[in-house]
């Protein structure tokens, strides 16, 4: 019998995105039964959503971010009764129709409890959206990652992550604490903690925006920074490594956020840059600055 599935997604102000990403998980080889969608944006998505019959659509009032979107939809998705858990952005979109039932096939193969595909850049389909770190080094190569078949332990979530939908209740949902950017670290280190068989298979994979620029090399290859492109951005990711660091107590994170961070911007001679990283990253490992969006000085 072909389990019960049930997709997880949410939507912020991305109609057109949207619509492609819809068309396309009904367009599986895997039928989907549901896909519970949680739109926070100003302009709702629900003639969109509308077009497709499977679609539980939820209108959030409120701005939960990323992290707090997934946490309502994943929670929805578990309530529908599904077996299997679909987590998807409304930006990213299976690269071909057999996307899921390889993930599937794959689970089931490695007796896995939840699996990852690769995420490759739009129009770029031989680099990955986000890096793998191989022998010490950061790598978007997919040629690379993909001759190693399975990566254990590793992946990028919730972009096509497919999750069993007991994993939540052993884990917990996603921190809407955290809002954007750190909720995927969160949650991983969460599944290892819990002793969660999980893994990324190269053989399928989405397309989702990279941020290719954001990774900066500070002391050479095996030493880098993440530095988003805007205030915003930066400001939740500093916030949440330091509360990340603070939670897990994450001794080698901490040394490597000040030592890479400090050298970032005093090569740059960028003080405002150093005083911004160090007054989120502080917050968050002070455990402070988690309020709503309408709330949030940054």
């Amino acid at each position: 019998m072909t389990p019960r599935i049930a997709v997880a997604a949410v939507t912020f102000n991305r109609p057109r995105e949207l619509a492609v990403l819809l068309d396309s998980i009904n367009a599986q080889t895997a039928a989907v039964d549901t896909i519970c969608l949680v739109d926070s944006g100003t302009e709702p998505s629900r003639e969109v959503a509308g077009r497709h019959d499977n679609v539980d659509y939820v209108r959030s009032e409120a701005n939960l971010g990323g992290a707090g979107g997934f946490a309502l939809a994943a929670l929805k998705a578990v309530a529908s009764g599904a077996r299997w858990i679909w987590m998807m952005d409304d930006d990213a979109e299976p690269t071909d129709p057999e996307c899921l039932a390889t993930l599937l096939r794959e689970a089931e193969a490695r007796d896995l409890e939840a699996v990852v595909p690769l995420v490759t850049a739009p129009g770029h389909p031989d680099r990955l959206s986000f890096f793998f770190r191989l022998d010490g080094k950061v790598t978007h190569s997919r040629a690379e990652v993909e001759k190693l078949g399975f990566l254990p332990n590793d992946g990028h979530f919730f972009n096509g992550a497919l999750i069993r939908s007991d994993v939540f209740f052993k884990v917990g949902l996603p921190d809407m604490r955290l809002f954007i950017r750190g909720d995927e670290v969160d949650f991983t280190i969460r599944l290892r903690k819990a002793g969660i068989r999980f893994g990324t298979v190269t053989t399928t994979a989405i397309t989702h925006p990279h941020a290719f620029s954001e990774t900066q090399h500070v002391y050479g290859a095996r030493w880098h920074v993440i530095v988003p492109e805007n205030a915003f951005k930066r400001y939740y990711y500093y916030r949440n490594r330091g509360y990340l660091i603070r939670r897990y107590f994450r001794v080698r994170s901490l040394v490597a956020d000040v030592g890479g961070y400090a050298g970032y911007f005093l090569q740059r001679r960028d003080l405002a840059g150093f005083l911004g990283w160090a007054s989120s990253f502080s917050k968050g490992l002070r455990g402070k600055g988690f309020a709503p969006l309408e709330d949030q000085k940054f």
